[in-house]
């Protein structure tokens, strides 16, 4: 999952190990494990084109238990609670008596006879935000995007158990999904329920590409507005194909049978699939940069390999309870960022015209000027990026951020250490190797891995200790300089369009629907807006005694307050109302320049030629 982070023919590589391979014996190849225990499975979703509000789902359950649980899973990065939505739940059976209670918010209970039971429910949709989010569920008269664990649930004890999903759509209407095919259209097959909530279903009128990388089928599945903007789409599948090659390239195979790029116009956002991806890409963004997303794209199917396969240990289970934090996200989301943006290098289609060196000083740049970014261990802030909001305190930062400095780094340590033998991609390939299959990992395991990989045990346990597992800040000359480059700061007052210094932005409100306030968070206790003594999750009533109803009229009084003027800020805090007077001052940006060593030596040229390269 991609947040972006605040400003302030292949080589032939090595079989990878039986971890890779799920099959037990010949026949797993077309056919399923199970035993007299497993329950037979079918999944009816139905849209009713004279309403779009909802979908109707059935569950058809034989060689059932008389009593059994059914959820709905908590996705551990993008949990959008759509038990909330669930409506007229009903239980019935073909002979005798079915009856059902909700146990729990997402868990409901059915007793029934006979083994057999079928259950029906419908999934209200809730009123969407526009521009919308283009994980969420949604339908329109032109389709939507409908499936996963937004709408299916899941027999709880069962969830190796194998399923049919049947769709009755609206006529014409065509399908894209990473379920698995059958000889109907309309009918797919999931191996277990992991398949089934992790398999979001495109419905309606859209485009279609297709290519194959290695013999392995890919599709385009692009879904537009009535009003769409035309775009180049010669180059927008040319890019994606280049793309999925450097990452074939990298790991030697693809880890799919076949692969969907499920792509909305007019919405935003995007989320990793097992072998698919939702991602909104405006078609007018498209017309103005047919690159624009490129970035997005890579990042987002990067994660088949990172994320999807080499999963943190704490989200290796389906479960209806949101999983605890994860202190690995550092990896998962870092490294990923990481080798979106060197996939691109490797392919030639950047949106823009960085370097590597130049890309690496903005980095520095976002983690120099967020103090939270450098204030806390990348595993305290993998574990921030799922939690709600203060769980930092009165900071905020970016796991992506830090994760792809990070993912820098470590190239930069492998390359010195093995004298440019050995690279960031053979770390990689290990932690596929060693994590591809079912057994998760965490910080101590990517340790390990890059011990192996650069006989550098020392450089590497100081450098968890430090940064991974402690919150020293990172001393990035000692890294740059094993490639030839060093880093120089300077600072200076931050100016806004105006060419004026800018007021102290170091300040956010969010609506909280919960409570149905404005709360605010703060970014730099440090700023003018904590030195007044506000802090996160303060429930903001009035500024100036206007009173603000919501973040954008916040966000609106905020952006026209200059340097010099004072607010009173009106706020409630543990059920007490507080007021305080905020004057607002200049903030500093810090610059990074990163530039070569003047002496070099011959390893630190090779290395940098290495390095810059990105191979």
């Amino acid at each position: 999952m991609h947040r972006w982070p605040y400003l302030f023919g292949f080589a032939l590589l090595p079989v990878f190990g039986n971890g890779q391979n799920p099959l037990g014996n010949l026949a797993d190849g077309i056919q399923s494990r199970f035993s007299d225990k497993q329950p037979v499975i079918d999944y009816t979703l139905t849209v009713d084109s004279t309403d779009l509000s909802f979908v109707a789902v059935q569950i058809k359950l034989e060689n059932i238990s008389d009593s059994f649980q059914l959820g709905m899973y908590a996705h551990p990065l993008a949990d959008d609670k759509y038990w909330r939505y669930v409506e007229n739940f009903n239980v019935s059976a073909d002979q005798g008596v079915a009856t059902s209670i909700r146990e729990d918010s997402a868990l409901w209970k059915v007793f029934t006879q006979n083994h057999q039971a079928t259950v029906s429910y419908k999934i209200h949709f809730p009123k969407a935000m526009v521009p919308r989010y283009a994980t969420r569920p949604f339908l329109t008269l032109l389709g939507g995007l409908v499936g996963d664990y937004h709408n299916f649930m899941y027999v709880l004890g069962q969830t190796l158990s194998p399923s049919y999903i049947h769709f009755r759509l609206p006529s014409g209407w065509q399908i894209a999904t990473g379920l698995e095919p059958t000889a109907d259209p309309f009918s797919f097959y999931a191996a277990s329920a992991g398949i089934l909530l992790d398999a979001p279903v495109l419905i309606g009128h859209f485009k279609k590409w297709q290519f194959q990388v290695e013999g392995v089928p890919h599709t385009i599945a692009y879904w537009s507005l009535p009003d769409a903007s035309s775009f180049d789409t010669l180059t927008f599948v040319s890019n994606i194909h280049k793309i999925v090659t450097e990452a074939a390239r990298l790991f030697g195979r693809l880890p799919y049978r076949e692969y969907f790029f499920l792509l909305q116009d007019g919405n935003f956002g995007a989320l990793e699939h097992t072998n698919s991806v939702t991602v909104g890409m405006p078609s007018k963004d498209l017309a103005k940069n047919i690159s624009e997303y490129n970035g997005e794209i890579a990042h987002e199917y990067f994660h088949a390999w990172n994320f999807m396969r080499i999963i943190p240990v704490e989200y290796t289970s389906i479960d209806y309870r949101p999983p605890h934090y994860s202190r690995s996200l550092w990896w998962s989301e870092g490294l990923t960022m990481f080798y979106a943006d060197l996939l691109q290098r490797r392919a030639g289609i950047l949106h823009d015209t960085t370097t590597r060196s130049q890309h690496l000083a903005e980095l520095i740049a976002e983690y120099t000027n967020n103090p939270g970014n450098h204030s806390f261990s990348a595993e305290k802030v993998s574990m921030s990026d799922v939690a709600p909001a203060g769980y930092l305190g009165d900071y905020i930062a970016s796991t992506h951020l830090q994760g792809e400095l990070i993912g820098n780094l470590f190239d930069m340590m492998i390359r010195n250490a093995t004298d440019g033998k050995r690279n960031i991609d053979d770390l990689m390939r290990k932690m596929f190797e060693d994590f591809g299959g079912p057994k998760g990992f965490n910080g101590s395991d990517v340790e390990q891995a890059t011990k192996k990989i650069c006989q550098c045990e020392t450089e590497v346990h100081s450098f968890f200790e430090d940064h991974i597992r402690g919150n020293k800040t990172i001393d990035f000359n000692k890294y740059l300089a094993q490639v030839g480059l060093r880093m120089n700061l300077t600072k200076k007052i931050f100016l806004g369009d105006d060419q004026k210094p800018a007021a102290d932005g170091s300040i956010y409100a969010w609506n909280d629907a919960a409570s149905h306030t404005t709360k605010l968070g703060i970014v730099n206790p440090n700023g003018c807006w904590g030195k007044a003594g506000l802090h996160t999750g303060d429930v903001l009533l009035k500024m100036n005694d206007s009173t603000v109803s919501n973040a954008n009229d916040f966000f609106s009084w905020r952006d026209k307050l200059q340097v010099g003027d004072s607010v009173n800020m009106e706020i409630k805090r543990n059920d007490k109302t507080i007021r305080t007077e905020v004057h607002l001052t200049s903030q500093y940006l810090t610059l990074t320049n990163v530039e070569r060593l003047p002496k070099r030596s011959a390893k630190e040229e090779k290395l940098y030629s290495q390095w810059i390269a990105g191979r």
